[in-house]
């Protein structure tokens, strides 16, 4: 059963806080936000309390764009992107593996997809995604 962490308000996700909460895992974190906010990508990566779900989260964005959401659960954290559904042939045409992406119930005209990270290996398909929701108009 997935349950998701970081609920309390009060304790902000510092790396002290993601590295207790994520064990192994906050490596791997880490090392995607070092990669991401390279000049190559030049990202940004801003944590934030969401009072609807009641969790902490963290808005990773170029410029002014949210490319993804970085949500902590026990053992992954979940890199979390929303699509129009004209989008969905592009996300198809990158041939990511299938067990990858679980894609979510419609949320009005956006359509969730998440990738669960648990390690390094994930990262060429997750930069596709990146790249691909990067270039999205």
């Amino acid at each position: 059963m997935e349950t998701q962490l970081l609920r309390e308000r009060e304790i902000f996700p510092s790396k002290e806080v993601l590295r207790s909460t994520l064990g192994n895992v906050y490596d791997v974190l880490e090392e995607l936000e070092t990669l991401l906010t390279q000049e190559e990508f030049a990202f940004t990566f801003y944590w934030k309390y969401n009072r609807i779900r009641k969790a902490w989260r963290c808005q990773v964005t170029h410029k002014k764009k949210t490319v993804f959401w970085i949500t902590i659960w026990t053992g992954y954290f979940k890199a979390r992107f929303f699509f129009l559904e004209r989008h969905l042939e592009g996300v198809v045409a990158l041939e990511i593996d299938e067990n990858s992406i679980i894609v979510e119930k419609d949320i009005v005209d956006m359509i969730p997809l998440n990738f669960n990270i648990n390690n390094k290996k994930q990262f060429p398909d997750l930069l596709k995604m990146i790249k691909y929701k990067q270039a999205a108009k």
